[in-house]
C-alpha cells in the first residue's frame, strides 16, 4: 500500500528535485549560480559569461567569451514571418509578454520533444530561444507604443542591444545598469515559472513548450509583475511623508505591499541591495524618495508588527533602476523575462536528463462520492 506524504500550502520548503545551477539561503541572504556568487557575477562579468556559466557550467575563457557572445548575437535575429506575425497580432497597449507567447508558439512549430534530441541539440534550442525574448520583447513593445521595430546587432552585447531596440538609445551607463539587473535576475531556486517550466520538461515536451509554461506562471502579479506595481505604489505615495499612513491603510485592508518581503529570504534581499547601489549611482530625485520610501515601509511595518521585519526585495529598486535607464513600466517585467530565459532554459535542460515525470498527487475534499452513481 502506498502511503501519501502531505506538504505544506504551496509547497514551502518541500525538496522536489537535485540542482546543480545555484540555490538561495534565505537565512544568509545570499544566493549563487552554480558555484558563483552572484552578486559579484552581476557586479563583473558580462551577461554572456553568466549566461555561458549556467549552460555550461564554467565561466568562459576569453575566446570562448567572444565566441559564446558571437554564437547568441547571431541567434537573436527572429525570422521575417515572425515580426510579421507580431505586426498582425500586436495592437496599441498589447502586453509585450501575451505577444511574446503568440511569437514563442510560432518559433516553436517543428520543434521535437526533448525526449527525442541529444544533450547537444537540446542546448541549442535553448541558446536558441533565450537569444530571441529581447528581440521579440522590444519588437512587440515597440510596435504597441506605434513605433518602428529595430532589427539587433548581432555584433552588440546582449543587454545593449535589447535596450537600443527597446527604447532607441542605450548609453553606457544604462547599459551597465540594466546588465547588473539582468545578471541578478537569471535564476533564483525553484520559482513558480522555473518550476512550471521543469514539470513540462519532465513529461519529455518540446522546448517552446517548456518556455510557455514558464511565461504563464511569470505573467502572475505575485511572481513577475511584481517590479511595476511596486514602481507604481512609490507613485502612490508620493511625498514620502506620507508613506506611513499609506502602510497602515494596506495592512488594515490586509493588502500585498508590492516590493517588500520574500518567500525565501528572512533578511535584506541581496538583489534589492546590488540595485540599491546601481539606483544610487543615477543621484535622481526618484532614486531619492525610493530610498526616503524604503526606510519608512520598513519601519511603519515594525511599528505595525514588532519583530517582524519585512525588507525591500528584487521588485523594489528593479523598477527604480530600469526608469532611470529609461525603460517604461510596461517593459519592467518583459525585461525581467530577458534574464529569466536563461535560468529558465537552464533548469529545462537539467529536468530533461532527469527523466522521470513530476506526478505528485491531490488531498479530495469534496462531497463523498455514491458508489454506483
Amino acid at each position: 500500500m502506498t502511503t501519501a506524504i502531505t506538504a505544506p500550502r504551496g509547497l514551502k520548503n518541500v525538496v522536489v528535485a537535485d540542482t546543480e545551477l545555484g540555490d538561495v539561503r534565505g537565512e544568509q541572504g545570499f544566493f549563487h549560480y552554480r558555484d558563483r556568487d552572484a552578486t559579484v557575477l552581476a557586479r563583473t562579468r558580462t551577461f554572456e559569461d553568466v549566461w555561458h556559466l549556467m549552460m555550461y557550467g564554467a565561466l568562459p575563457t576569453t575566446e570562448e567569451s567572444a565566441e559564446f557572445s558571437r554564437r547568441v548575437g547571431e541567434l537573436r535575429t527572429i525570422p521575417g514571418r515572425i515580426v510579421d506575425l507580431l505586426r498582425a497580432t500586436v495592437t496599441d497597449g498589447t502586453d509585450p509578454l501575451r505577444a511574446l507567447r503568440v511569437a514563442i508558439s510560432a518559433v516553436g512549430l517543428a520543434d521535437l520533444p526533448l525526449l527525442d534530441l541529444q544533450e547537444e541539440d537540446r542546448r541549442d534550442a535553448a541558446l536558441r530561444y533565450a537569444a530571441v525574448f529581447p528581440t521579440i520583447l522590444a519588437a512587440a513593445h515597440r510596435l504597441a507604443s506605434g513605433t518602428d521595430v529595430l532589427e539587433p546587432d548581432p555584433s552588440a552585447g546582449h543587454a545593449a542591444d535589447y535596450l537600443r531596440m527597446a527604447t532607441g538609445g542605450c548609453a553606457a551607463r544604462d547599459v551597465a545598469a540594466v546588465q547588473t539587473y539582468l545578471v541578478a535576475t537569471i535564476d533564483h531556486g525553484f520559482n513558480a515559472s522555473t518550476f512550471a517550466g521543469r514539470v513540462i520538461a519532465s513529461a519529455g515536451s518540446d522546448m517552446a513548450s517548456c518556455i510557455l509554461g514558464a511565461v504563464g506562471a511569470f505573467l502572475g502579479p505575485l511572481h513577475g509583475g511584481a517590479p511595476s506595481r511596486a514602481l507604481a505604489s512609490l507613485d502612490a505615495i508620493g511625498d514620502p511623508s506620507n508613506t506611513r499612513a499609506w502602510v497602515r491603510e494596506r495592512v488594515a485592508n490586509g493588502d500585498v505591499i508590492m516590493g517588500f518581503g520574500h518567500a525565501v529570504y528572512r533578511t535584506h534581499d541581496p538583489r534589492s541591495e546590488l540595485l540599491k547601489q546601481v539606483a544610487l549611482s543615477y543621484d535622481s530625485a526618484l532614486v531619492r524618495r525610493a530610498t526616503a520610501v524604503e526606510r519608512e515601509i520598513e519601519a511603519a511595518i515594525n511599528e505595525l508588527k514588532p519583530g517582524r521585519w519585512l525588507y525591500a526585495n528584487v521588485e523594489y529598486y528593479a523598477g527604480v533602476v530600469m526608469s532611470e535607464a529609461g525603460l517604461p513600466p510596461t517593459m519592467f517585467t518583459p525585461t525581467f523575462a530577458v534574464a529569466r530565459a536563461v535560468g529558465w532554459t537552464a533548469n529545462v535542460l537539467e529536468q530533461a536528463r532527469d527523466g522521470k515525470i513530476i506526478r505528485p498527487s491531490a488531498r479530495y475534499t469534496g462531497p463523498q462520492p455514491i458508489p454506483g452513481v
